[in-house]
């Protein structure tokens, strides 16, 4: 049982604008900051069972990438290059320095572009299941996800499955959770995106995934990421879960063969949405992690 606090924390709700954007976050505790980055089609409601624990050793902020959660909607491609400029104007905005990134799916993405521009920023970074490496071919998928991402990737079928039926939110969502999400928890997940036209941000992602090449600035970033997560000196704490889905052993045995200062945590049973079955566990390493780093808190 771990040592950590588990009572109750105030979790604040707020805005900050940037670009003309509203941009919203989630925030809990003080000290150094804990930037939290969901992935897709989540929001900050993901992190809600992680912030409380982590609270105690930093200030946690879990912001909605733009397009996303309670941030604004604009009409733009909604591109990675896009999330990555809002990001760095949040963390601008903010004024924050000295940040610990935890990290799921496309956040992992995002923070590490990040890293690549302000290492001088950064101090740790925490990451699980997002994109190590592209895929490199249709033919390294199972036959059943080669088929979906096909499909999904497709103009008019991926419009039609992601737009207006909502799939990735009714059924690619609760197929990547173990326990069954509640009504609250799937009502909040739906929240962002009770219209169609709110969805355009969801199917932008599926289209963004590395496969075979495509699309090639993607595909470079993700390359270039797994580059300076083997070059990066500072701590990193990957979370996995078996079997995973984006992260499963053979990447597991990849991290730790190339990189440095990397703790590994092993959360058992899971499949993609790692804090939705995982929260507290996930808290508690990542506050443990924070107190063992070389001027971290104490645990």
């Amino acid at each position: 049982m771990s040592d950590h606090k588990e009572q109750t924390v105030d979790v604040v709700s707020r805005t900050v604008e940037v670009d003309g954007q509203t941009i919203h976050y989630l925030e809990a505790g003080t000290g150094a900051p804990v930037v939290f980055l969901h992935g897709n089609p989540t929001s900050s409601y993901l992190w809600r069972d992680v912030l409380p624990v982590v609270a105690a050793s930093g200030r946690c902020l879990a912001m909605d990438l733009i397009g996303m959660g309670r941030s604004g909607k604009p009409d733009i491609p909604y591109r990675l290059w896009d999330h990555a400029a809002y990001l760095d104007g949040f963390i601008d905005a903010l004024g924050l320095h000295d940040i610990t990134f935890v990290t799921h799916d496309w956040g992992m993405a995002l923070g590490l572009h990040y890293l690549s521009h302000h290492a001088d920023r950064v101090r740790a970074f925490a990451f699980m299941e997002g994109h190590l490496h592209p895929i490199e071919r249709w033919e390294d998928m199972d036959a059943g996800s080669r088929e979906m991402f096909d499909r999904l990737r497709d103009d008019e079928a991926g419009r039609r499955m992601i737009v207006d039926e909502n799939v990735f939110i009714e059924v690619v969502l609760p197929s990547g959770v173990v326990e069954q999400l509640g009504r609250d928890d799937m009502d909040a997940y739906r929240a962002p995106f009770r219209v169609p036209a709110s969805r355009e941000v969801i199917r932008r992602w599926v289209r963004e995934i590395p496969i075979a090449g495509q699309p090639a600035d993607i595909d470079a970033l993700v390359r270039a990421n797994q580059r300076l997560l083997s070059a990066s000196p500072i701590p990193k704490l990957l979370f996995h879960a078996s079997p995973g889905a984006l992260i499963g052993g053979a990447e597991v045995a990849w991290c730790r063969a190339n990189l440095t200062d990397l703790t590994v945590v092993d959360l058992g049973h899971g499949l993609h949405f790692l804090p939705e079955d995982h929260g507290p566990a996930i808290g508690r390493a990542v506050a443990d992690w924070m107190g063992r780093e070389p001027g971290g808190p104490t645990p």
